[in-house]
Protein backbone atom coordinates (compact mmCIF):
# COMPACT_ATOMS: atom_id res chain seq x y z
CA UNK A 1 0.00 0.00 0.00
CA UNK A 2 3.53 2.75 0.79
CA UNK A 3 4.61 2.24 -2.27
CA UNK A 4 1.49 2.25 -4.20
CA UNK A 5 1.16 6.27 -2.49
CA UNK A 6 4.57 6.71 -3.26
CA UNK A 7 3.49 5.58 -7.05
CA UNK A 8 0.40 7.71 -7.12
CA UNK A 9 2.30 10.64 -6.14
CA UNK A 10 5.13 10.88 -7.87
CA UNK A 11 2.91 10.36 -11.61
CA UNK A 12 1.07 13.68 -10.01
CA UNK A 13 4.43 15.25 -9.42
CA UNK A 14 5.06 14.62 -12.92
CA UNK A 15 1.64 15.90 -14.18
CA UNK A 16 2.39 19.19 -12.03
CA UNK A 17 5.55 20.10 -14.13
CA UNK A 18 4.01 19.50 -17.55
CA UNK A 19 2.06 22.62 -16.54
CA UNK A 20 5.04 24.16 -15.17
CA UNK A 21 7.24 23.84 -17.35
CA UNK A 22 6.55 26.73 -19.40
CA UNK A 23 6.91 29.52 -15.99
CA UNK A 24 10.00 27.48 -15.55
CA UNK A 25 11.26 28.12 -18.57
CA UNK A 26 10.60 32.06 -18.37
CA UNK A 27 12.27 31.62 -15.23
CA UNK A 28 15.39 30.65 -16.74
CA UNK A 29 14.51 33.90 -19.80
CA UNK A 30 15.09 31.60 -22.42
CA UNK A 31 14.89 33.58 -25.28
CA UNK A 32 12.10 33.52 -27.97
CA UNK A 33 12.45 31.60 -30.46
CA UNK A 34 13.73 33.42 -33.94
CA UNK A 35 14.21 36.47 -32.09
CA UNK A 36 17.96 38.18 -30.91
CA UNK A 37 18.32 39.99 -27.86
CA UNK A 38 21.17 42.64 -28.15
CA UNK A 39 22.72 43.65 -24.33
CA UNK A 40 25.64 45.11 -25.89
CA UNK A 41 26.16 48.68 -24.66
CA UNK A 42 27.00 51.19 -27.78
CA UNK A 43 30.85 51.96 -28.50
CA UNK A 44 30.12 55.50 -27.06
CA UNK A 45 28.80 53.89 -23.92
CA UNK A 46 31.39 53.27 -21.44
CA UNK A 47 34.37 52.83 -23.96
CA UNK A 48 37.43 52.42 -22.22
CA UNK A 49 40.59 54.34 -22.41
CA UNK A 50 43.03 53.07 -24.71
CA UNK A 51 46.73 53.28 -25.15
CA UNK A 52 47.82 56.11 -27.85
CA UNK A 53 47.31 55.00 -31.57
CA UNK A 54 50.44 53.02 -32.78
CA UNK A 55 52.54 54.20 -36.14
CA UNK A 56 50.70 50.61 -37.69
CA UNK A 57 47.24 49.58 -38.01
CA UNK A 58 46.07 48.51 -34.68
CA UNK A 59 42.52 47.80 -35.08
CA UNK A 60 41.60 43.91 -36.80
CA UNK A 61 39.28 45.83 -38.62
CA UNK A 62 42.11 47.06 -40.38
CA UNK A 63 43.42 43.97 -41.41
CA UNK A 64 40.01 42.31 -42.71
CA UNK A 65 38.50 44.39 -45.44
CA UNK A 66 35.15 43.54 -46.48
CA UNK A 67 33.95 41.44 -49.33
CA UNK A 68 32.34 45.64 -49.92
CA UNK A 69 35.39 47.02 -50.84
CA UNK A 70 36.63 46.72 -54.50
CA UNK A 71 39.10 43.64 -54.50
CA UNK A 72 42.39 44.69 -55.86
CA UNK A 73 43.67 43.02 -59.11
CA UNK A 74 45.63 39.80 -58.46
CA UNK A 75 49.50 39.17 -59.83
CA UNK A 76 48.15 36.60 -62.40
CA UNK A 77 46.07 33.90 -63.32
CA UNK A 78 46.23 30.67 -61.75
CA UNK A 79 48.77 28.81 -63.36
CA UNK A 80 46.79 25.04 -62.77
CA UNK A 81 44.03 27.30 -65.24
CA UNK A 82 46.14 28.95 -67.22
CA UNK A 83 46.76 26.43 -69.03
CA UNK A 84 44.68 23.58 -70.90
CA UNK A 85 45.11 20.58 -68.70
CA UNK A 86 45.86 17.32 -70.31
CA UNK A 87 45.27 13.93 -68.09
CA UNK A 88 48.71 12.84 -67.24
CA UNK A 89 49.34 9.68 -68.92
CA UNK A 90 50.19 6.37 -66.49
CA UNK A 91 53.64 7.44 -64.63
CA UNK A 92 53.73 10.87 -65.65
CA UNK A 93 52.60 14.20 -64.09
CA UNK A 94 52.07 17.31 -65.44
CA UNK A 95 52.67 20.81 -62.72
CA UNK A 96 49.30 21.84 -64.29
CA UNK A 97 47.71 18.29 -62.43
CA UNK A 98 49.66 18.48 -59.51
CA UNK A 99 46.82 20.55 -57.77
CA UNK A 100 43.74 18.63 -59.38
CA UNK A 101 45.48 15.40 -58.45
CA UNK A 102 46.03 15.88 -55.17
CA UNK A 103 42.91 17.32 -53.98
CA UNK A 104 41.16 14.24 -55.72
CA UNK A 105 43.24 12.04 -53.91
CA UNK A 106 45.33 13.08 -51.37
CA UNK A 107 44.46 11.44 -47.91
CA UNK A 108 45.38 14.68 -45.94
CA UNK A 109 43.13 16.72 -48.18
CA UNK A 110 39.61 14.55 -48.32
CA UNK A 111 40.09 14.15 -44.19
CA UNK A 112 40.18 17.99 -44.22
CA UNK A 113 37.24 18.33 -46.80
CA UNK A 114 34.96 15.65 -44.77
CA UNK A 115 35.64 17.88 -41.78
CA UNK A 116 34.33 20.67 -44.01
CA UNK A 117 31.47 19.65 -45.53
CA UNK A 118 30.45 18.27 -42.01
CA UNK A 119 30.74 21.94 -40.70
CA UNK A 120 28.86 23.46 -43.84
CA UNK A 121 26.41 21.12 -43.42
CA UNK A 122 25.31 22.05 -40.09
CA UNK A 123 21.51 23.07 -40.10
CA UNK A 124 21.61 26.11 -37.43
CA UNK A 125 17.36 26.42 -37.49
CA UNK A 126 16.97 22.94 -36.73
CA UNK A 127 20.01 23.03 -33.91
CA UNK A 128 18.09 25.92 -32.51
CA UNK A 129 14.84 23.97 -32.30
CA UNK A 130 16.78 21.11 -30.62
CA UNK A 131 18.74 23.14 -28.39
CA UNK A 132 15.63 25.01 -27.06
CA UNK A 133 13.61 21.17 -26.82
CA UNK A 134 17.02 20.24 -24.48
CA UNK A 135 16.21 23.17 -22.06
CA UNK A 136 12.60 22.28 -21.75
CA UNK A 137 13.23 18.54 -20.84
CA UNK A 138 15.81 19.95 -18.55
CA UNK A 139 13.85 22.38 -17.13
CA UNK A 140 10.98 19.52 -17.03
CA UNK A 141 12.59 17.13 -15.49
CA UNK A 142 14.19 19.64 -12.79
CA UNK A 143 10.30 20.73 -12.17
CA UNK A 144 9.55 17.11 -11.79
CA UNK A 145 12.44 16.48 -9.06
CA UNK A 146 11.23 19.30 -7.46
CA UNK A 147 7.91 17.79 -6.90
CA UNK A 148 8.84 14.87 -6.43
CA UNK A 149 11.22 15.83 -3.62
CA UNK A 150 8.30 17.49 -2.11
CA UNK A 151 6.40 14.73 -2.01
CA UNK A 152 8.42 12.12 -0.10
CA UNK A 153 9.21 15.29 2.37
CA UNK A 154 5.39 15.16 2.86
CA UNK A 155 5.59 11.55 3.11
CA UNK A 156 8.54 11.08 5.53
CA UNK A 157 7.11 13.14 7.62
CA UNK A 158 3.59 11.06 8.05
CA UNK A 159 4.20 8.56 11.38
CA UNK A 160 4.62 4.94 10.25
CA UNK A 161 4.88 5.33 6.27
CA UNK A 162 8.14 3.69 6.22
CA UNK A 163 9.18 6.65 4.23
CA UNK A 164 12.84 8.21 4.45
CA UNK A 165 13.55 11.53 2.74
CA UNK A 166 18.02 12.41 1.91
CA UNK A 167 18.12 16.09 1.04
CA UNK A 168 21.36 15.48 0.33
CA UNK A 169 20.41 12.69 -2.97
CA UNK A 170 17.99 15.18 -4.06
CA UNK A 171 20.48 18.13 -4.20
CA UNK A 172 23.02 15.60 -6.27
CA UNK A 173 20.58 14.69 -8.73
CA UNK A 174 19.06 19.09 -9.15
CA UNK A 175 22.77 20.26 -9.32
CA UNK A 176 23.65 17.81 -11.91
CA UNK A 177 20.62 18.86 -13.94
CA UNK A 178 21.17 22.13 -13.16
CA UNK A 179 24.95 21.94 -14.86
CA UNK A 180 23.49 19.81 -17.77
CA UNK A 181 20.92 23.23 -18.43
CA UNK A 182 24.13 25.69 -18.28
CA UNK A 183 26.24 23.81 -20.85
CA UNK A 184 23.17 23.53 -23.12
CA UNK A 185 22.17 26.95 -22.36
CA UNK A 186 25.92 28.43 -23.34
CA UNK A 187 25.54 26.48 -26.66
CA UNK A 188 21.88 27.90 -26.84
CA UNK A 189 23.23 31.53 -25.99
CA UNK A 190 26.25 31.31 -28.58
CA UNK A 191 23.97 29.75 -31.76
CA UNK A 192 21.71 32.54 -31.23
CA UNK A 193 24.02 35.36 -30.35
CA UNK A 194 25.92 34.09 -33.93
CA UNK A 195 29.36 33.17 -32.02
CA UNK A 196 28.84 29.76 -32.77
CA UNK A 197 28.49 30.53 -36.79
CA UNK A 198 31.15 32.77 -36.85
CA UNK A 199 33.60 30.14 -34.58
CA UNK A 200 32.85 27.62 -37.28
CA UNK A 201 33.44 29.75 -39.96
CA UNK A 202 36.85 30.50 -38.58
CA UNK A 203 37.75 26.61 -38.71
CA UNK A 204 36.13 26.48 -42.08
CA UNK A 205 38.64 29.18 -43.04
CA UNK A 206 41.60 27.41 -41.36
CA UNK A 207 41.06 23.73 -42.67
CA UNK A 208 40.87 25.67 -46.04
CA UNK A 209 43.98 27.60 -45.69
CA UNK A 210 45.69 24.08 -44.12
CA UNK A 211 44.67 22.17 -47.53
CA UNK A 212 45.90 25.52 -49.22
CA UNK A 213 49.48 24.94 -47.40
CA UNK A 214 49.38 21.08 -48.47
CA UNK A 215 48.91 21.81 -52.35
CA UNK A 216 51.45 24.88 -52.15
CA UNK A 217 54.20 22.14 -50.36
CA UNK A 218 53.12 19.62 -53.16
CA UNK A 219 54.30 22.35 -56.35
CA UNK A 220 56.69 23.69 -54.48
CA UNK A 221 58.44 19.59 -54.09
CA UNK A 222 57.48 19.39 -58.06
CA UNK A 223 59.36 22.60 -58.47
CA UNK A 224 62.26 20.94 -56.58
CA UNK A 225 62.50 17.63 -57.85
CA UNK A 226 62.33 19.39 -61.74
CA UNK A 227 65.49 21.53 -60.40
CA UNK A 228 67.17 18.06 -58.79
CA UNK A 229 67.08 16.27 -62.24
CA UNK A 230 68.40 19.17 -64.01
CA UNK A 231 71.21 19.22 -61.47
CA UNK A 232 71.80 15.42 -62.06
CA UNK A 233 72.21 16.31 -65.99
CA UNK A 234 74.59 18.92 -65.25
CA UNK A 235 76.45 16.09 -63.13
CA UNK A 236 76.30 13.52 -66.08
CA UNK A 237 77.91 15.84 -68.55
CA UNK A 238 80.33 17.00 -66.16
CA UNK A 239 81.10 13.38 -65.56
CA UNK A 240 81.28 12.88 -69.38
CA UNK A 241 84.00 15.91 -69.38
CA UNK A 242 85.89 14.24 -66.61
CA UNK A 243 86.06 11.05 -68.44
CA UNK A 244 87.41 12.16 -71.76
CA UNK A 245 90.12 14.00 -69.41
CA UNK A 246 90.98 10.80 -67.74
CA UNK A 247 91.31 8.86 -70.83
CA UNK A 248 93.56 11.40 -72.04
CA UNK A 249 95.59 11.31 -68.91
CA UNK A 250 96.15 7.68 -68.92
CA UNK A 251 97.64 8.13 -72.27
CA UNK A 252 100.06 10.81 -71.08
CA UNK A 253 100.75 8.62 -68.28
CA UNK A 254 101.75 6.22 -70.66
CA UNK A 255 103.96 8.31 -72.70
CA UNK A 256 105.33 10.04 -69.40
CA UNK A 257 103.98 13.38 -69.57
CA UNK A 258 102.44 13.11 -66.23
CA UNK A 259 103.06 11.13 -62.69
CA UNK A 260 100.96 8.73 -61.60
CA UNK A 261 100.09 11.00 -58.33
CA UNK A 262 98.34 13.15 -61.06
CA UNK A 263 96.86 10.48 -62.49
CA UNK A 264 95.57 9.66 -59.22
CA UNK A 265 94.23 12.85 -58.57
CA UNK A 266 92.11 13.03 -61.35
CA UNK A 267 90.53 9.83 -61.19
CA UNK A 268 89.79 10.56 -57.39
CA UNK A 269 88.06 13.71 -58.80
CA UNK A 270 86.16 11.58 -60.91
CA UNK A 271 84.75 9.28 -58.12
CA UNK A 272 83.86 12.20 -56.21
CA UNK A 273 81.59 12.81 -58.73
CA UNK A 274 80.33 9.64 -59.10
CA UNK A 275 79.68 9.79 -55.42
CA UNK A 276 77.59 12.98 -55.67
CA UNK A 277 75.92 11.71 -58.44
CA UNK A 278 74.63 8.68 -56.63
CA UNK A 279 73.47 10.84 -53.55
CA UNK A 280 71.58 12.75 -55.41
CA UNK A 281 69.65 9.79 -57.64
CA UNK A 282 68.99 8.61 -54.22
CA UNK A 283 67.37 11.67 -53.10
CA UNK A 284 65.21 12.28 -56.38
CA UNK A 285 64.04 8.51 -56.24
CA UNK A 286 63.31 9.30 -52.17
CA UNK A 287 60.97 12.59 -53.21
CA UNK A 288 59.58 11.36 -55.99
CA UNK A 289 57.78 8.49 -53.47
CA UNK A 290 56.89 11.84 -51.56
CA UNK A 291 55.28 13.08 -54.63
CA UNK A 292 54.21 10.03 -55.34
CA UNK A 293 52.27 9.66 -52.12
CA UNK A 294 51.04 13.54 -52.37
CA UNK A 295 49.00 13.04 -55.93
CA UNK A 296 47.69 9.54 -55.04
CA UNK A 297 49.88 7.72 -57.49
CA UNK A 298 51.30 4.23 -57.12
CA UNK A 299 54.21 4.64 -55.12
CA UNK A 300 57.55 3.61 -57.24
CA UNK A 301 59.73 6.28 -57.24
CA UNK A 302 60.61 6.46 -60.80
CA UNK A 303 57.11 8.51 -61.68
CA UNK A 304 58.54 10.99 -64.69
CA UNK A 305 57.86 15.19 -64.17
CA UNK A 306 56.88 17.10 -67.21
CA UNK A 307 58.80 20.50 -67.78
CA UNK A 308 57.71 23.34 -65.57
CA UNK A 309 55.66 25.97 -66.93
CA UNK A 310 57.38 29.50 -68.70
CA UNK A 311 56.54 32.69 -66.63
CA UNK A 312 55.12 35.07 -69.25
CA UNK A 313 56.35 38.66 -69.63
CA UNK A 314 52.28 39.48 -69.90
CA UNK A 315 51.90 37.77 -66.32
CA UNK A 316 55.15 39.59 -65.07
CA UNK A 317 53.75 42.82 -66.24
CA UNK A 318 50.34 42.18 -64.52
CA UNK A 319 52.54 42.26 -60.82
CA UNK A 320 51.01 45.29 -58.81
CA UNK A 321 53.13 45.58 -55.65
CA UNK A 322 50.59 47.90 -53.42
CA UNK A 323 47.49 46.31 -55.21
CA UNK A 324 48.64 42.86 -54.51
CA UNK A 325 49.66 43.20 -51.20
CA UNK A 326 46.24 44.53 -50.24
CA UNK A 327 44.94 41.39 -52.06
CA UNK A 328 47.24 39.14 -49.88
CA UNK A 329 46.58 40.69 -46.22
CA UNK A 330 42.54 40.25 -47.34
CA UNK A 331 43.56 36.54 -47.68
CA UNK A 332 45.37 35.79 -45.12
CA UNK A 333 44.77 33.65 -42.80
CA UNK A 334 47.68 34.29 -40.69
CA UNK A 335 46.93 37.97 -40.47
CA UNK A 336 43.12 37.14 -39.54
CA UNK A 337 43.84 34.82 -36.96
CA UNK A 338 46.51 37.78 -35.52
CA UNK A 339 43.68 39.62 -35.87
CA UNK A 340 41.29 37.71 -33.76
CA UNK A 341 43.73 37.50 -30.74
CA UNK A 342 43.87 41.48 -30.85
CA UNK A 343 40.36 41.06 -30.49
CA UNK A 344 39.98 38.75 -28.14
CA UNK A 345 43.15 41.21 -25.92
CA UNK A 346 40.89 44.53 -26.38
CA UNK A 347 37.84 42.48 -24.83
CA UNK A 348 39.84 41.63 -22.21
CA UNK A 349 41.63 44.88 -21.38
CA UNK A 350 37.64 46.60 -21.37
CA UNK A 351 36.83 43.93 -19.29
CA UNK A 352 40.03 44.22 -16.60
CA UNK A 353 39.54 48.26 -17.04
CA UNK A 354 35.80 47.84 -16.07
CA UNK A 355 36.52 45.79 -13.32
CA UNK A 356 39.03 47.96 -11.95
CA UNK A 357 37.23 51.34 -13.17
CA UNK A 358 39.94 52.79 -14.84
CA UNK A 359 41.98 53.48 -11.72
CA UNK A 360 45.60 54.48 -12.68
CA UNK A 361 46.30 53.97 -9.39
CA UNK A 362 45.48 50.27 -9.19
CA UNK A 363 48.57 48.60 -10.36
CA UNK A 364 46.27 45.75 -11.87
CA UNK A 365 44.56 48.45 -13.89
CA UNK A 366 48.33 49.29 -14.66
CA UNK A 367 49.11 45.79 -16.02
CA UNK A 368 46.07 45.54 -17.52
CA UNK A 369 46.90 48.50 -19.86
CA UNK A 370 50.59 47.18 -20.81
CA UNK A 371 49.01 44.03 -21.73
CA UNK A 372 46.89 45.46 -24.26
CA UNK A 373 49.78 47.95 -25.46
CA UNK A 374 51.52 45.00 -25.62
CA UNK A 375 48.95 43.13 -27.50
CA UNK A 376 48.92 45.71 -29.96
CA UNK A 377 52.72 45.76 -30.34
CA UNK A 378 52.56 42.04 -31.58
CA UNK A 379 49.74 42.66 -33.71
CA UNK A 380 51.65 45.34 -35.73
CA UNK A 381 54.93 43.68 -35.54
CA UNK A 382 53.12 40.29 -37.60
CA UNK A 383 51.60 42.54 -40.23
CA UNK A 384 54.86 44.33 -40.45
CA UNK A 385 57.07 41.23 -40.86
CA UNK A 386 53.91 39.64 -43.29
CA UNK A 387 54.85 42.83 -45.63
CA UNK A 388 58.29 42.48 -45.61
CA UNK A 389 58.09 38.67 -46.80
CA UNK A 390 55.44 39.62 -49.37
CA UNK A 391 57.97 42.59 -50.56
CA UNK A 392 60.88 40.46 -50.61
CA UNK A 393 59.22 38.25 -52.46
CA UNK A 394 58.00 40.47 -55.11
CA UNK A 395 61.97 41.78 -55.43
CA UNK A 396 62.86 38.05 -55.85
CA UNK A 397 60.31 37.67 -59.02
CA UNK A 398 62.34 40.31 -60.54
CA UNK A 399 65.64 39.52 -59.32
CA UNK A 400 65.46 35.91 -60.94
CA UNK A 401 63.52 37.52 -64.10
CA UNK A 402 67.19 39.30 -64.77
CA UNK A 403 69.32 36.31 -63.58
CA UNK A 404 67.28 34.33 -66.20
CA UNK A 405 67.61 37.08 -69.36
CA UNK A 406 71.57 37.19 -68.33
CA UNK A 407 71.75 33.53 -68.82
CA UNK A 408 70.14 33.66 -72.03
CA UNK A 409 72.51 36.38 -73.15
CA UNK A 410 75.50 34.22 -72.04
CA UNK A 411 73.56 31.10 -74.24
CA UNK A 412 73.92 32.94 -76.78
CA UNK A 413 77.38 33.77 -76.98
CA UNK A 414 78.21 29.92 -76.36
CA UNK A 415 75.97 28.72 -79.21
CA UNK A 416 78.12 31.44 -81.07
CA UNK A 417 81.73 30.10 -79.86
CA UNK A 418 80.32 26.46 -80.39
CA UNK A 419 79.71 27.41 -84.11
CA UNK A 420 82.96 28.87 -84.70
CA UNK A 421 84.40 25.54 -83.33
CA UNK A 422 82.69 23.28 -85.47
CA UNK A 423 83.86 25.34 -88.14
CA UNK A 424 87.49 25.19 -86.63
CA UNK A 425 87.05 21.68 -86.28
CA UNK A 426 85.83 21.14 -89.88
CA UNK A 427 89.04 23.34 -91.18
CA UNK A 428 91.43 20.56 -88.55
CA UNK A 429 92.80 23.52 -86.67
CA UNK A 430 91.14 22.23 -83.15
CA UNK A 431 90.95 18.31 -81.54
CA UNK A 432 87.64 16.56 -81.44
CA UNK A 433 88.25 16.68 -77.77
CA UNK A 434 88.59 20.70 -78.31
CA UNK A 435 84.99 20.47 -80.19
CA UNK A 436 83.63 18.22 -77.43
CA UNK A 437 85.06 20.75 -74.33
CA UNK A 438 83.04 23.62 -76.48
CA UNK A 439 79.93 21.11 -76.15
CA UNK A 440 80.04 20.94 -72.78
CA UNK A 441 80.43 24.86 -72.33
CA UNK A 442 76.90 25.12 -74.44
CA UNK A 443 74.99 22.64 -72.36
CA UNK A 444 76.25 23.69 -69.27
CA UNK A 445 75.01 27.35 -70.75
CA UNK A 446 71.77 25.71 -71.54
CA UNK A 447 71.40 24.03 -68.43
CA UNK A 448 71.85 27.72 -66.87
CA UNK A 449 68.93 29.10 -68.67
CA UNK A 450 66.77 25.90 -67.54
CA UNK A 451 67.48 25.81 -64.11
CA UNK A 452 67.04 30.34 -64.40
CA UNK A 453 63.19 29.33 -65.68
CA UNK A 454 62.64 27.29 -63.53
CA UNK A 455 64.30 30.13 -60.25
CA UNK A 456 62.02 32.22 -61.74
CA UNK A 457 58.89 30.25 -62.49
CA UNK A 458 59.17 28.65 -58.57
CA UNK A 459 59.20 32.12 -57.09
CA UNK A 460 56.36 33.43 -59.35
CA UNK A 461 54.27 30.26 -58.32
CA UNK A 462 54.67 31.26 -55.20
CA UNK A 463 54.18 35.06 -55.43
CA UNK A 464 51.04 33.84 -56.87
CA UNK A 465 49.84 32.38 -53.93
CA UNK A 466 50.83 34.37 -51.86
CA UNK A 467 48.27 37.34 -53.63
CA UNK A 468 45.51 34.84 -54.56
CA UNK A 469 45.55 32.49 -51.01
CA UNK A 470 47.64 34.99 -48.78
CA UNK A 471 50.29 32.33 -48.13
CA UNK A 472 54.04 32.87 -48.33
CA UNK A 473 55.16 30.16 -46.14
Amino acid sequence: MRQRIIALLLALAVLASVCAVSALAEERTAPEDGKQTDQTASPAENAPETPEALPAETAPEEAQETEETASPSLAGPDLAENVTIQPDALGEVSFANVERRMRENNLQLLTLEQSVLTIEDIDYDKLYDQLWQQLNDIARAQWGLVQASNAMHSLSQIPGSGVTYSDYEYHTSYDQLDRAYAAVREQFDALKEGDMQKDNADVVRQLNNLQDQIVMAGESLYAALTAMEGQGTGLRQQLEGLDRTVEEMELRYQLGQISAMQLAEVKSGRTALESGLATLRMNVRNYKLQLEMLIGAEQTGEIALGPLPEVTAEQLSQMDLEKDLAAAREKSYELYDAAKTLEDARDQYKEDADYWGYNENRMEFRNAKRTWQAAQYTYNNIVQSYELKFRTLFAQVEDYHQIWEAAKVSLACEQSSYAASELKFQQGTISRNALLTAGDGLREAEEKVRSAAGDLFSTYNTYCWAVQHGILN
